[in-house]
């Protein structure tokens, strides 16, 4: 039965009157009369009865107006639940990156959540993990990729990885003909890093795993990864750099050197505010649970 049909019955019926229900539908007179004759061929029988200035509903007009409001509702109720659906489906996540972490588990998360979540639209950003951090506290996102610990207990973080800690060397450096480094070999050793403001927790665990009894003779700053690398190229500093990065980056004149055991790592972790959890940061955290489960290892 055609939903528009029953509409304009329910109109005429309230209206009384086909003039008044025609403007109230903004049709004409004779398209709402056309209506009405093929909802009541489809129920074999006559609904209203034409009087002089008026109209009034049969015995199953009356019947047939009730049925109609009831089947009308419905309908409404039925459209406002697929409409919600459909807004759960879609949507906004505000994500941001962390500088020293792209690829692996970063990326096939991302991409997993792409994947099951066409509609939903992904804005992204990278930033360091300290000013990714005020972003998820002032609400300018939704998640971010972090490199714990964080300094902050109103947040959530999921760690999804870790990866090596390589010593980036000079290429005439006395250490880059060595397989394995040793911690007593790198103390006091000139060394570039990048300022902790930017990542605090990472700065630390850095420092405390590859100079764990002082020993960090800390003589330059650079901001990122790939500055470091040039620095360390220039040949008089050493660097600590993620495996990963450094890898990826392989800038000439700079060697990369494991540290014996025990090995230090960095982790990359998820982190976002658990009172600002939306539908579609749900879905993401869902997509993380199913790749990377609660308590289990990403390495």
């Amino acid at each position: 039965m055609d939903l528009r049909r029953l509409h304009y019955f329910v109109v005429l019926a309230e209206e009384e009157s086909f003039t008044k229900a025609a403007d109230r539908l903004h049709i004409t007179q004779p398209a709402l009369s056309q209506q009405l004759r093929v909802l009541e061929r489809e129920l074999g029988a006559r609904l209203i009865e034409r009087g002089p200035g008026r109209c009034t509903l049969t015995a199953v007009g009356t019947v047939a107006v009730a049925e109609a409001r009831e089947l009308l509702a419905q309908a409404d109720s039925a459209q406002a639940r697929i409409d919600a659906a459909v807004r759960e489906q879609s949507g906004r996540l505000r994500l941001a990156y962390t500088r020293s972490a792209r690829g692996g588990m970063v990326d096939a998360i991302v991409s997993r959540f792409r994947e099951q979540n066409p509609r939903v639209e992904l804005i992204s950003e990278t930033a360091w993990t300290a000013p990714n951090v005020e972003g998820l506290l002032s609400g300018r996102f939704d998640v971010a990729f972090v490199r714990p610990p964080l300094y902050e207990d109103r947040l959530c973080c999921r760690t999804i990885g870790s990866e090596e800690l390589l010593l980036a060397v000079p290429s005439g450096h006395r250490l880059a003909r060595r397989g394995r480094i040793t911690r007593e070999e790198v103390v006091d050793e000139p060394a570039v890093m990048w300022p902790r403001e930017n990542g605090p927790g990472m700065f630390d665990r850095t420092v405390g795993q590859v100079w764990p009894n002082d020993g960090f003779n800390l003589v330059r700053h650079e901001p990122d990864d790939e500055q470091l690398l040039r620095a360390v190229a220039e040949g008089s500093v050493v660097a600590a750099v993620p495996a990963g990065r450094a890898r990826a980056l392989r800038l000439p004149g700079v060697r990369l050197r494991r540290f014996t055991a025990p090995v230090p790592t960095v982790d990359i972790g998820l982190a976002y505010h658990p009172r600002r959890v939306s539908p579609a940061t749900q879905r993401l955290i869902s997509v993380l649970d199913e790749l990377v489960p609660p308590g289990a290892s990403a390495d």
